[in-house]
């Protein structure tokens, strides 16, 4: 089963959709839980972007200091690096960059630093000049970024954040849902638990929130 993001799931499979910024750790241990659930359950991930900074355009004002330089400075190069990625070299090449750049960034501590970047491109195997695009204030493929961000963000509202994941519900409409949050990411029969779990949940009509308040959590200390 590979990270791939081709538009038509393999016989059988349903697929997922799942939308990321490469910057967020709960995004990125959602990420590693939905790819145990594609080895248990038959489901097809597919990978789309969106923007921490994108989303938080409107009320930078309102966010804490330190929030408010992380997006500023460091939010929008991972973002259009993986965003002209997928422009220039198909959506397949999303899901492998995205775990090259989440295994430098937040497994191994890296952070989204330039090296980082221009490493997981090297691994992936596409062209090191991609990491021009981190810089590109006029960004050339803002417009594919902002409606991609859109498509996603629209099917949960603006008061959420990433990742957002949306799949056919039981009677065939779509539901889609921020998160879940979790932290470590589940695997084996325990991931699938809480894929059927949540799926269930989120296919209830009228349902919004379900929240408990944890001391565990992923190190932000890096971004």
């Amino acid at each position: 089963m590979s990270e791939n993001a081709s538009a038509v799931p393999a016989a059988g499979r349903t697929p997922v959709d799942f939308w990321f910024d490469p910057l967020c750790p709960w995004a990125w241990m959602t990420s590693r839980w939905v790819l145990e659930v594609e080895k248990v359950r038959d489901i097809e991930v597919h990978w789309h972007v969106m923007s921490l900074a994108v989303l938080n355009e409107p009320k930078l004002d309102e966010l804490p200091e330190e929030y408010r330089e992380m997006l500023t400075t460091k939010a929008w190069g991972p973002i259009r690096v993986v965003t002209a990625a997928w422009q220039k070299h198909g959506a397949d090449v999303l899901g492998p960059l995205y775990t090259a750049l989440g295994t430098r960034f937040h497994n191994q501590g890296e952070g989204p630093t330039r090296e980082a970047v221009v490493a997981a491109l090297d691994e992936v195997g596409l062209p090191a000049d991609l990491i021009d695009y981190a810089d590109q204030e006029d960004f050339e493929f803002d417009a594919e970024l902002r409606a991609s961000h859109k498509e996603g963000i629209e099917k949960v509202g603006q008061d959420v954040g990433t990742p957002v994941i949306a799949l056919p519900g039981p009677d065939g409409e779509q539901i889609a849902f921020f998160g879940p949050v979790v932290t470590p990411a589940p695997k084996g029969e325990q991931a699938a638990r809480l894929w059927d779990g949540t799926v269930a949940v989120a296919s209830v009509p009228g349902f919004y929130e379900i929240k408990r308040t944890r001391t565990a959590g992923p190190d932000f200390s890096n971004l």
